[in-house]
């Protein structure tokens, strides 16, 4: 059996946790380290003792939860920036006045940017913001007025905090990109294995069975012509020609526009590849033609364009018989788009399709005429007897549909 390609996700964030677990317990020694170093100076020293043994031991304790996205979760953050901002409205009563007022650094000292940017990297940059802010509320309280150095320190943390959470904003839309491409690809390649197994195997004996289906005669030509069209439709279906029109999602609030391919059926939400709803019509007899992009078409106008091609060709059966060929024809203009219709049959006498509307048949003048009507298009009949008939429809692509029998109405 072939070895099926697997597409590795790889988390662009997980460098980022590493570095703030490292960064908080390195910035927690740092902060003990300066208390350590100026205790005398503390007005209430067991004060600020009691404060470092809560931050070391809820330091410690949390490392696990700052190890991953999912294991940071939401009241986690909201008890650290708690124990945070604890640290700095406390300040003023374990240290001396003058030294507060001198701008000394508050008892978490940088350990504060450390919860600030668990924020930024769990929730990006609005979440960032939003504990940026409030760190600066309390350190403007801890000083009683906004000194300049004050200032200065909150708005590096403010800007640099948003920074950070930006960039792992566009960085995770860049490994959801990367991450679909790679899919992308190896589904690419299997289809590619698949379809060499299956022109090896089952498109070579269906083309075998038609061939000598044909020789043979009798009920063996209508098996061999059945057998053409699950050929012609299985080549279309491994081609891709089956496959919808990629939706294209652009989302600017993940940090980056990122375009996501998905291969889900189209739905009423966006436009559909025209080329989709007439793969299905080709076979052993019926030829379609089509562009190479897509022909993207508002989904009621697409399908009724769909349903008028699939009257157009059950005419042919029905007039020109079960043996004469078909061929559809799609042109996407850049106004509107033409999808002709033609076959070999022995045409259609002059005067027939008026006379057959007086006879209450009204499967040219309804079925393909009254559809295209609707979508502000229209349809021609070009037959010629003996050289068969030709039906061309165009519907215009810009034009606004409307459910409302008045707005139809006003439409005619």
């Amino acid at each position: 059996m072939a070895q099926r390609d697997r597409v590795m996700r790889m988390s662009v964030e997980q460098p980022l946790w590493r570095a703030l677990a490292g960064y908080r317990v390195l910035t927690m020694i740092y902060a003990i380290g300066l208390f350590a170093a100026a205790h005398d100076g503390f007005t209430r020293p067991w004060l600020a003792v009691a404060y470092f043994v809560v931050l070391g031991a809820w330091t410690l304790a949390t490392l696990p939860k700052v190890a991953s996205a999912a294991a940071c979760t939401k009241p986690f953050l909201a008890a650290d920036l708690t124990v945070a901002l604890t640290g700095i409205l406390i300040t003023p009563l374990a240290d001396a006045a003058q030294r507060v007022h001198d701008g000394g650094p508050t008892l978490p000292s940088i350990w504060t940017a450390g919860s600030v940017l668990a924020f930024a990297v769990k929730g990006g940059w609005r979440w960032a913001a939003l504990a940026s802010t409030l760190v600066a509320v309390a350190n403007m309280v801890e000083r009683g007025s906004p000194a300049r150095d004050t200032v200065h320190n909150v708005v590096l943390v403010w800007v640099a905090s948003i920074a950070i959470g930006y960039v792992v904003e566009v960085a995770r839309a860049s490994e959801r990109t990367l991450a679909r491409a790679l899919e992308i690809e190896a589904a690419t390649r299997e289809r590619e294995r698949l379809a060499r197994d299956i022109h090896d195997g089952v498109l070579q004996v269906l083309a075998m069975v038609q061939r000598r289906g044909a020789v043979i005669g009798g009920e063996a030509a209508e098996l061999g012509r059945l057998a053409g069209e699950q050929e012609v439709a299985l080549r279309t279906l491994v081609s891709g020609g089956l496959v919808p029109v990629s939706r294209v999602s652009e989302d600017a609030a993940q940090g980056a526009v990122v375009r996501s391919v998905e291969v889900d059926e189209p739905d009423d939400d966006g436009p559909v590849d025209l080329r989709s709803l007439l793969a299905p019509h080709a076979g052993s007899r019926v030829s379609l033609a089509e562009p190479g992009a897509p022909v993207p078409l508002a989904p009621q106008a697409a399908r009724e364009v769909a349903a008028a091609v699939a009257a157009a060709l059950d005419n042919v059966r029905r007039h020109a018989g079960e043996q004469a060929r078909a061929w559809i024809l799609v042109e996407d203009e850049p106004d509107e788009v033409i999808v002709t219709v033609r076959d070999d049959g022995p045409g259609i006498p002059e005067g027939r399709l008026a006379q057959a509307e007086g006879e209450g048949r009204l499967g040219v003048a309804q079925s393909i005429r009254g559809r295209l009507r609707d979508l502000g298009g229209g349809a021609d009949v070009i037959s010629v007897p003996g050289q068969g008939t030709e039906v061309e429809l165009r519907v215009p692509k810009h034009r606004q549909q409307t459910n409302d029998p008045r707005g139809k109405a006003e439409q005619r």
